[in-house]
């Protein structure tokens, strides 16, 4: 078992048992569980660790796995095959993506979860090179009426979370916890 994913978990376990603050603003009840990209595999086969936490601590649990989002979006496109021949016309389909992609796990969210919900947004490193994983959570964190967990593969430096092996990264309101907290 790796080190830092316990102390991850152990992080977690702590700061979800403090009581939840009603009247936040959408960012302040976004939460980014950080971990390094190389853990991946192992945090996923632990995320049944992070839903026991949650529900010690009297919340509920929704997980939303987005890893085959961008595969079945794209499974629906009349001009696939034409993206398949020249990639660069998808380019311009991004931001239709994540619109599309944040109404359908809007409506989940509307019919499953309640303001005792932590929302678990697992697979964000799918959206690598896709869709800005700010804009997306940006836009998620608006339909979730309690708070919003990122499973993070990434880091996050001075304020800044950087996904993946990013050259660049993005400031972020949310609440950063990692294997240091």
């Amino acid at each position: 078992m790796s080190n830092r994913l316990n102390r991850l978990i152990q992080s977690y376990s702590s700061y979800i048992s403090i009581p939840w603050m009603k009247g936040l603003a959408d960012e302040q009840r976004v939460l980014f569980a950080v971990y390094h990209k190389e853990d991946e595999l192992k945090l996923r086969a632990r995320t049944e660790e992070f839903r026991l936490a949650t529900e010690s601590a009297g919340h509920t649990w929704l997980e939303l796995d987005i890893t085959r989002l961008f595969p079945q979006w794209m499974a629906e496109q009349k001009y696939r095959e034409d993206y398949f021949e020249d990639p660069e016309f998808l380019k311009s389909k991004y931001k239709v993506f994540t619109r599309q992609s944040v109404e359908l796990l809007a409506e989940r969210i509307q019919n499953e979860a309640d303001e005792d919900t932590l929302v678990a947004l697992v697979g964000c490193g799918t959206l690598f090179g896709l869709a800005s994983v700010s804009d997306f959570v940006k836009q998620l964190a608006l339909h979730v009426p309690g708070r919003l967990l990122v499973l993070f593969p990434g880091e996050y430096i001075d304020n800044t979370y950087r996904l993946l092996d990013a050259r660049d990264g993005w400031g972020y309101q949310a609440t950063a916890i990692t294997a240091e907290n």
